[in-house]
């Protein structure tokens, strides 16, 4: 192993191991919860929005380290962003920020479920909060090509 990959092996670890901003928000804006069926990962996110921005993102649940770092890394990326920025949020602003560019077919389901997940919620929020059709026809558009 070269020593980038031992750094990027690393964060792994050490985010499945100590998770940012693992939990759960009392009082959340909006929750989502789903589940990878073929590994056993199961998460949920948790949001604050205030003012088109989010406040405040946790998540909880349990997966693998891949899954558990990826979620970790995406509460970090996603807090503070305003939600036009957050739906802006692809698979390669995580991937790239942990070495998994090439991450393999399998995993790639566990790097990416706190995405879908993430997605989901601020699809679910935008939604309900949303005054016109049009809108909502662009949301789900959207959500039918995440992946």
């Amino acid at each position: 192993m070269s020593s980038g990959t031992d750094i990027y092996h690393e964060m792994i670890v050490d985010y499945s191991r100590n998770p940012l901003n693992y939990g759960e928000i009392e009082n959340h804006d909006v929750t989502f919860h789903d589940s990878n069926p073929l590994c056993g990962d199961s998460i949920d996110i948790d949001m604050k929005i205030d003012n088109h921005k989010v406040t405040d993102i946790k998540f909880h649940g349990r997966g693998c380290a891949i899954c558990m770092a990826c979620s970790s890394v995406l509460t970090e990326i996603t807090k503070g962003k305003s939600l036009d920025d957050v739906r802006k949020i692809q698979k390669h602003d995580i991937l790239s920020e942990l070495g998994l560019e090439h991450l393999q077919a399998v995993r790639i389901k566990c790097a990416l479920l706190s995405l879908k997940v993430l997605k989901s919620a601020l699809y679910t929020y935008l939604g309900t909060h949303l005054e016109n059709s049009d809108g909502i026809d662009t949301l789900k558009t959207e959500a039918e090509n995440l992946y």
